[in-house]
C-alpha cells in the first residue's frame, strides 16, 4: 500500500524527432542563392545577406550621358504673309524650281505652287511634318507640283533649285554657306531673319508678322542673296 505522502515519479514527455534532413551541397546552396537574387531583383528587395557575403567592390565614378545632339532647327511656323514676302523678294515666276530648306508644314513650297504655278521641293527631317506636309498638298489639289521628302538638308541636292528658301539657325545657314555659293551663278537666296555672316545680302526688308510665333518684335527681317 502506498502511503499518501510518497513522492508521485515526474511524467517523463517523450518528444518524437524525425530524421534530419541532409545538408545541401555547395552547389545547391548556390542555385538557391541565386535564384533569390533573381527573385529579389524582380521586386527591388535588396538581399543584405549577399551583400553582407560579397568582397566590397571598389567604387567607380560614371561618367554622365552625353547630352542628345541638336541636329535640325525646331519647326517654327511662318506666318502666310512673311510667305508671300518671302516669294516677292525673291522674283519667283514661271520657269523656276523652288528649294525649301526646312520645310516644315510645307507652306512656302505649297504657296509657290499655288501661287506661280512652280514646281518646289521641301525637305525636313521630321517624318510627321513632311505627311502633314503632303497631306495638305494633296487636299489642295498641288501634289503634282509639291513634293516633299524626309531628308537631312545638308545632303540635298540643290543644283536643280533656282530659289532656294531658309528659315533655320544662324549656325545652319552658316554651315550651308559654301554650299550655296557653289551654286550656278543667278540662284536667289531668301532668308528668314538669320543671315550668312560676312556674305552680305544683295537685298533685305523687313515686313511686319504680327503673327509671328516667337520674338518680341512682331516684324521679320528678309535678305536676298544672288549665286554669282
Amino acid at each position: 500500500m502506498t502511503s499518501p505522502h510518497s513522492e508521485v515519479p515526474p511524467r517523463q514527455t517523450i518528444i518524437r524527432c524525425s530524421a534530419a534532413a541532409p545538408l545541401a551541397s555547395p552547389q545547391a546552396l548556390r542555385r538557391r542563392m541565386l535564384a533569390w537574387a533573381s527573385v529579389a531583383a524582380a521586386f527591388g528587395v535588396r538581399d543584405t545577406r549577399a551583400q553582407a557575403e560579397a568582397p566590397p567592390q571598389p567604387q567607380t565614378r560614371s561618367e554622365p550621358p552625353p547630352p542628345p545632339l541638336d541636329l535640325d532647327p525646331p519647326f517654327v511656323r511662318t506666318p502666310n504673309g512673311v510667305v508671300d514676302a518671302m516669294l516677292d523678294l525673291a522674283g519667283i515666276g514661271p520657269g523656276d524650281r523652288l528649294i525649301d530648306l526646312g520645310s516644315g508644314d510645307g507652306r512656302i513650297v505649297l504657296a509657290a505652287a499655288r501661287r506661280f504655278g512652280v514646281p518646289g521641293l521641301g525637305v525636313d527631317i521630321d517624318p510627321t511634318l513632311v505627311e502633314r506636309a503632303r497631306a495638305a498638298a494633296r487636299a489642295q489639289g498641288l501634289a503634282h507640283l509639291a513634293r516633299f521628302e524626309v531628308q537631312d538638308l545638308y545632303e540635298t541636292d540643290l543644283s536643280q533649285a533656282s530659289v532656294i528658301t531658309l528659315y533655320l539657325l544662324p549656325d545652319v545657314n552658316l554651315k550651308l554657306r559654301p554650299r550655296l555659293q557653289a551654286l550656278r551663278p543667278g540662284v536667289r537666296i531668301v532668308s528668314h531673319d538669320w543671315d550668312m555672316g560676312d556674305w552680305p545680302p544683295q537685298r533685305t526688308i523687313v515686313v511686319p508678322a504680327p503673327d509671328k510665333p516667337v520674338g518680341r518684335e512682331r516684324t521679320s527681317r528678309l535678305m536676298l542673296w544672288v549665286t554669282g
